[in-house]
């Protein structure tokens, strides 16, 4: 069994973290990116969700764009704290970010394929009318 970090205190050493501070640094400077990003893909949902096939789908969004403003906040804590358990939490959400973003690509283009496919049998319906 893994030993759970400890919170910054003078058992934990300046060395680690000052350590785990480089680590997360990178996200921390992606932090306002994280926020927005997740703010537009709350408004998204929000829209998306005024139209009938929308309204199927306008939750996945809405939790992406939560999950996203969970982790922007949880990097924050890391890099003011240095704890581990904060990083592990911020990289554990943008996992799943990334899961909940893959599965809405998916479902949008499996929707986008589907309206091409029901507007070319229409133009092709169309096409066997003579005026």
């Amino acid at each position: 069994m893994d030993p759970q970090p400890s919170q910054p205190d003078a058992t934990q050493s300046h060395a680690s973290r000052e350590a785990l501070r480089d680590l997360v640094e990178p996200l921390y400077r992606a932090k306002f990116w994280m926020q927005l990003i997740g703010i537009l893909m709350i408004l998204g949902g929000v829209i998306s969700a005024l139209s009938i096939v929308g309204l199927l789908v306008a939750w996945i969004p809405v939790w992406a764009g939560v999950v996203l403003m969970q982790a922007a906040g949880a990097t924050q804590r890391a890099y003011d704290s240095s704890d581990a358990r904060e990083m592990r939490f911020a990289m554990g959400k943008l996992k799943t970010y990334f899961t909940i973003f893959g599965v809405l690509a998916l479902i949008y283009l499996v929707l986008g394929i589907g309206g091409m496919m029901i507007g070319l049998a229409g133009f092709g319906m169309m096409g066997g009318m003579h005026f």
